[in-house]
């Protein structure tokens, strides 16, 4: 490149030298005088003032749930369920999370189960992203709505389920999208052995259905999965 090389960009033209854009005030651009003297005010952009550090309370970037509290403090009840509605009708995560903590609605880990199968098992056609984080963050989402270690063990092993499916139907190579589904399956393995008696069969049979398939994914994820069939006292079977 010239060490004076002209760029446009959309109508303006910006001088550049060998060190990057050509800083010199107008006095010196030997481009002045023409301009001058054709009559052209050349137009000098002023220097942009030094960025100023916050200090004291402009450091405070949000509210704290102590300063919300004192808010809630002065509603009565109707305010508080007029409040409690607006924020139902924000949004559809606030909705599964009431129907979830109240149980209400027929099966809470519906909305739940939707955001897991939309982040693990994205539809290619529509160049959909998968995003190990955002499926495990419904899982989240639901310990803190309602915590019911049964819809945590259901929403897991329906994890796990998705993830080796996807994986095997597409042929997914991913190490990291593999580990996730290793550590969910053990978090799995954890929260049945929790459950009842009557509450672990059925769900260990799935994880045994995602154990198999497993073993054609690569990267060793059904080796995995069979040592932590093996930790919990569950036999696996190679298929």
């Amino acid at each position: 490149m010239n060490s004076r090389q002209k760029i446009w960009s959309g109508s303006k033209r910006i001088r550049t030298g060998p060190k990057g854009p050509n800083r010199r005030a107008a006095a010196d651009d030997p481009l002045v005088p023409v301009a001058v003297a054709k009559g052209i005010t050349p137009e000098v952009s002023p220097k942009s003032p030094p960025m100023q550090r916050p200090t004291g309370s402009s450091r405070k970037s949000s509210a704290s749930w102590s300063e919300v509290k004192a808010k809630l403090a002065e509603f009565d009840r109707a305010g508080l369920l007029g409040l409690l509605h607006d924020l139902y009708a924000a949004s559809n995560d606030n909705q599964a999370f009431l129907h979830a903590r109240f149980a209400l609605g027929g099966d809470v880990l519906i909305p739940y189960k939707a955001t897991i199968d939309r982040w693990l098992w994205p539809d290619m056609f529509k160049n959909q992203d998968i995003s190990v984080a955002k499926a495990k963050t419904a899982i989240a989402d639901f310990k803190k709505a309602n915590g019911r270690s049964d819809g945590l063990a259901e929403l897991m092993v329906f994890y796990c389920e998705r993830a080796a499916a996807f994986a095997r139907d597409v042929g997914l190579q991913d190490e990291g999208y593999f580990n996730a589904l290793v550590r969910m399956f053990e978090r799995a393995l954890n929260v049945i052995e929790s459950l009842p008696e009557v509450g672990r069969p059925a769900l260990v049979a799935r994880l045994d259905s995602v154990r198999r398939q497993s073993h054609h994914l690569g990267y060793g994820v059904g080796d995995e999965l069979d040592e932590r069939f093996a930790r919990y006292g569950i036999d696996g079977v190679a298929p």
